[in-house]
C-alpha cells in the first residue's frame, strides 16, 4: 500500500483571488450580510465562520492563503 499525500488546490494567482473575493462578496450580499464587515472579520481572525456556506463561499475563501490575500488587497489599494 502506498502512502499518498493529498494536496488541496490553493489559489495563488491575482485573477483567481479576485474571482473568489467577488464570489464570496456576492454570496454574503445575497444572504443579507455586510460583506465588508464579514470579510474584515475573516481576514483579522482567519475564522471561516465569518463567511457564509451559501454557494460554497466558505470553502472558496479558505483556499486563499491569508498572507497572499492581504498582500493582494494592499497592492490593489496602493495601485489605485
Amino acid at each position: 500500500m502506498e502512502d499518498a499525500t493529498i494536496r488541496f488546490a490553493a489559489i495563488d494567482s491575482k485573477t483567481e483571488i479576485k474571482e473568489v473575493l467577488s464570489s464570496v462578496y456576492n454570496a454574503l450580499l445575497v444572504k443579507g450580510y455586510n460583506p465588508i464587515n464579514q470579510l474584515v472579520g475573516y481576514v483579522l481572525t482567519e475564522d471561516p465562520t465569518y463567511i457564509t456556506n451559501y454557494n460554497g463561499a466558505r470553502s472558496l475563501i479558505t483556499r486563499i492563503d491569508r498572507d497572499e490575500l492581504l498582500q493582494e488587497l494592499l497592492l490593489s489599494y496602493l495601485e489605485s
